[in-house]
């Protein structure tokens, strides 16, 4: 399926990869901003035509990425996953070439050293099991899975409390990598590597972090899910539908815009659509993103 939308960059010696699950997903403005509608969307002509249709539709994918840094193998997220259960069709029952494309990307799944979730909402946490004679089972046994502290106490008490979020994901992706042992629970200030390190994002969900990458004098920040479209650098502190905390979230969007505004730092977005990074640049009194 999906091995023909790997793609690379090279940050100083950081090799990074993106493993796509669902490529170039179109869906209404609505979706993601409630109070936009196409012509929202029309007036930003910078995001056609990757990131938009000529009629105002949004254009994202669902995909994590993949890194290799002083001897480490990061997954950063692991998308959906197969054989789930999901609140949206789109996502039930989905069978994927993941762990092929993976290997293709050069990053078997056997040598993955970490596996680092951004925070664990359903479409960032799906691979790191997978479903072995009926029963869900460590996708990367190997590995140890971080999960920062905060963000996992927020979804355990949801889950203790059946929340209102659909908690599908917590049973067969989150909960039998804790019981196996291999769960690492980090803080804000975690790093990985001398390279690799976090930004706190709160607002999304209340431990979300982005992921920065910093290697001979050059730089890239993964955004996880702070922002899902690139249409949020031009209106960041515009509410999104999906965050926890919208006005944090908005918040936190506006910070990052500013900071990363102008600045050769890579943008990589990881709901973004292809080609998926770009630089953040001034656009009169706002910005845009420019591929």
């Amino acid at each position: 399926m999906a091995a023909e939308h790997i793609r690379h960059w090279k940050i100083g010696d950081v090799t990074i990869a993106r493993i796509v699950e669902v490529y170039g997903w179109e869906d209404d403005i609505t979706m993601l901003l409630p109070d936009a509608d196409p012509a929202f969307v029309q007036g930003f002509p910078w995001m056609r035509p990757h990131f938009a249709t000529p009629d105002g539709k949004m254009i994202i994918s669902f995909q994590c990425f993949v890194l290799r840094s002083q001897g480490r193998m990061a997954m950063i997220d692991t998308c959906i996953g197969n054989d789930r259960q999901r609140e949206f069709p789109v996502f039930t029952n989905m069978q994927t070439t993941f762990l092929e494309d993976l290997a293709a990307a050069g990053f078997p799944h056997e040598e993955i050293t970490d596996v680092l979730c951004t925070h664990l909402h359903f479409d960032h946490v799906g691979w790191n099991t997978r479903l072995v004679d009926g029963k869900w089972v460590p996708t990367f046994p190997q590995a140890r899975y971080l999960f920062g502290r905060r963000e996992y106490e927020h979804w355990k008490h949801l889950h203790e409390t059946h929340g209102y979020h659909d908690l599908n994901h917590m049973d067969d992706a989150v909960m039998p990598v804790l019981e196996a042992g291999l769960v690492e629970f980090i803080e804000p200030d975690f790093r990985l590597t001398d390279e690799v390190s976090l930004i706190p994002t709160p607002g999304h969900t209340p431990g979300h972090v982005s992921v920065l990458i910093q290697s001979k004098g050059e730089s890239a920040v993964i955004t996880g899910d702070m922002m899902h479209s690139p249409i949020q650098i031009a209106v960041p502190e515009r509410e999104a539908r999906f965050d926890m905390d919208k006005s944090a979230a908005a918040r936190t969007r506006g910070e990052f815009v500013r900071r990363f505004n102008g600045t050769p730092t890579l943008v990589i977005g990881s709901h973004f659509a292809e080609p998926t990074a770009g630089h953040i640049v001034p656009d009169g009194a706002a910005w845009k993103f420019k591929v």
